[in-house]
C-alpha cells in the first residue's frame, strides 16, 4: 500500500456549468444577433406597411377634401342708384387760354394795413371766343376755388413790387372771385424773373385787346 495520496480536482456541478456569466448579463443579445433569425426584418416589413397605409388614408383625404370643395360662386351685384353722368361747367368752356404761369397771390387789406396770402395756383389769361375780351382767372390748388377773376382793364397799371423784380402790385376796380364786384388791391408773385417779365407782356397785350 502507497503512503502517497491520490489528489482529487473538483468536478464542476451541472448548477455552475448552467450559470451565466457577467458578461451574458450585462450585455444582452442585440438586434443584430436575432436579424441573423429573421426577428429584425419582421418589425421593419411591419412598420412600412403601417406607414403606407397612414399615406394612402392622407391621400384619401385629401382626394375627398377636393371633390367635396365647393366652386368659387359667380356672384353679380346690382346698384341700388343709378347715378346719372353729369358735365360740370367751369365757365371756361366758350375762352381761349393765351398764357398760364404758376404764382402766388396776395390782397392788401386797408383795415389792417397789411398784406394776406390769397391762394397758390395757376394764374391764366382766358380769351373769349367771340368778344375777344381777355380776363385774369386764378383758382387755388387742390381746392381749385377762384382767387381772382377780372377783366384786365387798360387803365390798370402793374407797379414793381419794392425789393423784388418778380413781382407785380396793381388796383382793381371789380374782381368778382368773392361773388359781387370789389375793388382791390392785388400782389401776384412768381418764381423768377422770366415768368414775372412774361405776365407783364401778356397783361399789357390784354390791355390793347380790351380797348376793341
Amino acid at each position: 500500500m502507497s503512503d502517497a495520496k491520490e489528489e482529487t480536482k473538483p468536478v464542476a456541478t451541472a448548477t455552475e456549468e448552467a450559470k451565466p456569466t457577467a458578461a451574458t448579463t450585462q450585455n444582452p443579445p442585440t438586434a443584430n444577433v436575432f436579424s441573423m433569425f429573421g426577428g429584425a426584418s419582421k418589425k421593419k416589413e411591419v412598420k412600412e406597411d403601417d406607414e403606407e397605409k397612414k399615406d394612402e388614408k392622407k391621400d384619401g383625404e385629401a382626394a375627398a377634401e377636393g371633390d367635396d370643395a365647393p366652386e368659387s360662386p359667380d356672384v353679380h351685384f346690382e346698384p341700388l342708384v343709378h347715378l346719372e353722368k353729369v358735365d360740370v361747367k367751369t365757365n371756361e368752356e366758350n375762352e381761349e387760354v393765351l398764357f398760364k404761369v404758376r404764382a402766388k397771390l396776395f390782397r392788401f387789406h386797408p383795415d389792417s394795413k397789411e398784406w394776406k396770402e390769397r391762394g397758390v395756383g395757376d394764374v391764366k389769361f382766358l380769351q373769349h371766343k367771340e368778344t375777344k375780351k381777355v380776363r385774369i382767372l386764378m383758382r387755388r390748388d387742390k381746392t381749385l376755388k377762384i382767387c381772382a377773376n377780372h377783366f384786365i382793364s387798360p387803365e390798370y397799371q402793374l407797379k414793381p413790387n419794392v425789393g423784388s423784380d418778380r413781382s407785380w402790385v396793381y388796383n382793381v376796380t371789380a374782381d368778382v372771385s368773392e361773388g359781387e364786384p370789389e375793388a382791390q388791391t392785388l400782389a401776384i408773385r412768381f418764381g423768377n424773373k422770366e415768368n414775372a417779365d412774361k405776365f407783364k407782356e401778356t397783361f399789357e397785350k390784354a390791355q390793347e385787346s380790351n380797348k376793341k
